[in-house]
């Protein structure tokens, strides 16, 4: 899984180690990753690279294949700035499910993506690179979250899942934040063990609970621009 030094992404790690579970962490920089396997108590296999940069990215599923693969993915990265929502939070994510293949992914999402003030007209008019930032953090999560539909509606036999945390106390959301945080991770975690029949769908979460995403992300037309700018944008069509 992805952005596993804190917050959700190192609860995730805890819920799937205590479930039995291989796991494989990752990290923008090699001395997080020995931070990372000092707190969870076991040296678990990691890969590192900084997913604002599509090389990195590129890597890091080089990474991954080299290390035999694996059964999910967790795409819990994330940023707020500007120039990287898009890189960081949509890229990245999207490139990691066209290289590594996996059963199952998880994209973590958010109920601000229903604010994204992106239609499929606006699709053309983004700056993927940052260069020229274009995208909000709700815009960016409105896009990932429309990415897990389509992924879940294009490959049949993957389980394609969005989650919402919910506004947890972790480094972006802020120690005062009201939700809850292990009621987040768990989701995450328990989608990517797909051991209970309730996980093998594709749809949008909230704390073990099916919701109703904007109405943009089921917009298959929306999805289809989406995918096509992606592939353009990075060379790497989702396949």
């Amino acid at each position: 899984m992805t952005g596993t030094s804190t917050g959700l992404g190192l609860g995730a790690l805890h819920d799937l180690l205590d479930a039995g579970a291989e796991v494989v962490a990752h990290v923008r920089r090699e001395a997080q990753l020995e931070a990372v396997r000092r707190e969870l108590g076991v040296s678990v296999p990691g890969v590192v690279g900084d997913l604002a940069d599509r090389a990195q990215v590129r890597d890091v599923a080089e990474q991954v294949t080299a290390l035999g693969g694996v059964d999910a993915i967790i795409h819990n990265a994330g940023t707020m700035d500007e120039r990287l929502v898009l890189a960081v939070n949509v890229v990245a994510p999207y490139l990691l499910t066209a290289l590594v293949p996996a059963q199952r992914h998880v994209y973590l999402s958010s109920s601000m993506h229903r604010g994204g003030r992106l239609n499929t007209a606006r699709l053309a008019e983004l700056d993927w690179t940052g260069v020229r930032p274009t995208a909000s953090y709700s815009d960016s999560k409105l896009l990932v979250t429309a990415l897990a539909a389509a992924v879940g509606r294009l490959r049949p036999g993957t389980w394609a899942n969005a989650v919402d945390p919910g506004w947890v106390p972790t480094r972006m959301g802020g120690a005062g934040a009201p939700d809850d945080l292990e009621a987040g991770h768990r989701t995450q975690a328990w989608l990517a063990l797909g051991d209970d029949p309730r996980t093998h769908t594709s749809a949008y979460w909230h704390h073990q609970r099916t919701q109703e995403p904007d109405r943009r992300v089921n917009d298959i037309e929306f999805q289809d621009r989406l995918l096509a700018a992606l592939a353009q944008e990075t060379g790497t069509p989702l396949g």
